[in-house]
């Protein structure tokens, strides 16, 4: 009996829908010019396919919805709160759970704790609110990914590994009293959503354990990452998703978690710890900042829905279509002659647009080049993920550019269907054709931190 691929369906029926609106390519280059060029500056009222993000982007289920009917208000020890706790303990297996309105809450308060002048932070690569909370402080925020995974097209399996050989050199560099802590982002945001190995995760505890270092999980999509590790890590293939983002958790010191990602809601983020005293230094900041220790700045309703998310999030046939609709996009790209980011990730396509649009010189922001053309010829929102994002200055005021000019087609969970999805593949058909163009783009301002928020930019 012959069996062949079947065509790749949601796991889900639609129950409610939102109309997008089609605009002009003409309507489209003019307000992208009103907006400075950024494309975190447009209405969503003039994005088509908007991949701009999977924070907070994605749709909640009805069981979800009907979480948030039932939420408890309440501000003190409220029923959605147990609710959430107990979740969270189970998955973590850590005591001291803090609720946030979101991850880079979470962020600023434990590494505004740690953090200071001298302090090092360490990582596989720091995403962008990580690395500004961090600098904020006065720190250093250093990134070791292995050299080799820096190369986008290599194909292996865990391109987001921390180099532990690299992490020794340093620990005896900086002195281990000034490194703040280590931290270990799951699956690896900014090197392409690429995924990180249990047992390099168990490598990074023996070292921390070694050193007396903290060792940080930034696990936002904790469950993506376990998705890999089951089919790509010989041992793990027999475990259940939540079994091995337990086993990864167990092995932190503290926990951070933005929960519009793999909490499958529009807003909320998690700190967890296993120290008592940290925890307590963290409980003061956030009442001060955030909220009181059981609503941190969430009400009752999004604590409801996160704690139903923090568990739909496992299920096998939503975690397959999950990692299978994000490569069916990929893959198709590659067919192309797209050069993207190699193999690919779980939440996100990335683009080599410094291949891509090889003409283009890194001064002037090839990334940012391919996210103008992409939405000028067919409404679609991504984001640069390379020199506007990371880049720096020399003394001189000379870019000093980032590892890769990246562009990033971020996936929202449960919204676009794979009609949506073949539209930007045929968008693509007209960015090939514009590969051969030679100039960018310059900032004409841009903010200490962050820039590529607020940035605005001028075609050249």
């Amino acid at each position: 009996m012959s069996h062949r691929m079947r065509t790749l369906t949601e796991p889900f029926k639609i129950k409610m829908v939102e109309p997008l609106r089609v605009t002009t390519e003409e309507y489209r280059n003019d307000i992208l010019k009103k907006s400075g060029y950024n494309p975190f500056l447009l209405r969503s009222h003039d994005v088509f396919i908007d991949l701009l993000t999977d924070s907070g982007t994605g749709a909640m289920s009805d069981k979800q919805w009907g979480g948030i009917m039932t939420g408890d208000e309440s501000y003190a020890g409220a029923r959605s709160w147990e609710h959430l706790e107990s979740v969270v303990k189970d998955l973590t297996s850590m005591p001291y759970i803090l609720p946030t309105h979101q991850g880079r809450a979470a962020e600023r308060i434990l590494y505004g704790i740690l953090g200071g002048k001298v302090k090092v932070f360490i990582s596989n690569t720091h995403f962008d609110t990580t690395r500004a909370n961090i600098e904020f402080t006065g720190a250093t925020a250093i990134d070791i990914v292995y050299d080799v995974a820096k190369d986008p097209e290599i194909d292996l399996p865990f391109k987001g590994n921390i180099d532990l050989e690299k992490l020794q050199v340093l620990i005896k560099e900086h002195g281990r009293e000034n490194i703040a802590a280590v931290i270990i982002t799951v699956t690896n945001n900014s090197s392409g959503g690429q995924p990180v190995s249990m047992a390099n995760v168990k490598g990074l505890r023996k070292i921390c354990d070694e050193h007396n270092l903290l060792m940080v999980i930034d696990g936002c999509r904790i469950a993506e990452n376990a998705y890999f590790v089951k089919h790509r890590e010989p041992g793990f293939e027999t475990k259940t998703y939540k079994e091995i983002a337990q086993e990864m958790l167990a092995l932190g010191d503290a926990f951070i978690m933005s929960a519009k990602k793999d909490g499958l809601v529009n807003i909320g983020g998690l700190l967890t710890m296993k120290d008592e005293e940290l925890s307590i230094k963290c409980k003061n900041l956030l009442i001060i900042s955030e909220g009181f220790t059981t609503y941190g700045g969430l009400a009752g309703r999004d604590m409801e829905a996160l704690a139903i998310g923090l568990e739909e999030v496992f299920d096998a046939d939503y975690l397959h279509y999950r990692i299978r609709s994000t490569a069916y996009l990929g893959e198709n790209l590659k067919a192309k002659g797209v050069p993207v980011v190699w193999p690919i990730g779980g939440h996100a396509v990335y683009i080599d647009a410094k291949k891509l649009y090889n003409s283009i010189p890194v001064e002037q922001y090839p990334g940012q080049a391919l996210v103008c053309d992409l939405y000028t010829k067919g409404g679609i929102r991504c984001v640069e993920v390379g020199s506007v994002m990371f880049g720096k200055y020399d003394e001189a005021g000379k870019l000093i550019p980032a590892q890769n000019e990246l562009v990033r087609l971020a996936i929202p969970r449960r919204v676009y269907t794979q009609s949506h999805i073949d539209y930007v593949l045929d968008v693509f058909d007209d960015i090939l054709d514009m590969r051969k163009q030679t100039t960018g783009y310059r900032i004409t301002y841009e903010p200490p931190f962050l820039r590529h928020f607020t940035a605005r930019f001028e075609k050249i």
